[in-house]
């Protein structure tokens, strides 16, 4: 009998699974040269599952929060700008990394950083009761998707009501005013 996805669960990290699959199989005769093709996939999909678990080490040994050897972790600060002007110019996309050294193509990226580490959390949602002034500052639109202290950012911004144009100009010189 194959074993379940709960066996799996259960007993995939300890590699019974895989243990108890192979000694099932190890008495068959292999008549056709991709039978063994389930075997490995079951291996395969075990050890996919040890890894994905918190706090097991890989093969390596090391936990898999850490990074390899060789290997920079990523940065906790680490942006993509997509700003259009909204003149059919198109749209100019600018990367930024604030860590240990200030990285990346955005042309004020050393400000930019500054201001946004003196911010306690530049990129929170507008909230869904805020009451908002109707006014329009312009076509501008800007994308913001990344980390900032180690937090996924995904930001959509504009400039068509008092919410959303006081939240662009609040992130200063990550984007044109």
């Amino acid at each position: 009998m194959p074993p379940t996805p709960r066996s799996l669960a259960a007993g995939a990290c300890t590699g019974t699974v895989v243990l108890r699959a192979a000694a099932r199989l190890a008495g068959r005769r292999w008549t056709r040269p991709n039978a063994l093709l389930p075997v490995l996939l079951l291996a395969l999909l075990c050890l996919t599952a040890c890894a994905e678990q918190p706090g097991n080490t890989g093969a390596a040994g090391g936990s898999s929060d850490e990074p390899a050897a060789g290997r920079s972790s990523p940065s906790e600060n680490d942006l993509t700008v997509e700003f259009d002007r909204g003149e059919g110019s198109g749209a100019e996309r600018f990367t930024l990394t604030c860590g240990g050294a200030v990285e990346g193509t955005h042309p004020s990226a050393q400000a930019a950083c500054d201001h946004l580490s003196g911010m306690a959390d530049p990129f929170a949602p507008i909230p869904e009761d805020a009451m908002c002034t109707e006014q329009y500052d312009g076509p501008q639109t800007a994308h913001v998707t990344g980390r900032w202290g180690g937090k996924p950012v995904d930001l959509m911004l504009s400039r068509v009501n008092g919410c959303v144009i006081s939240q662009w100009d609040s992130l200063g010189p990550l984007l044109p005013s």
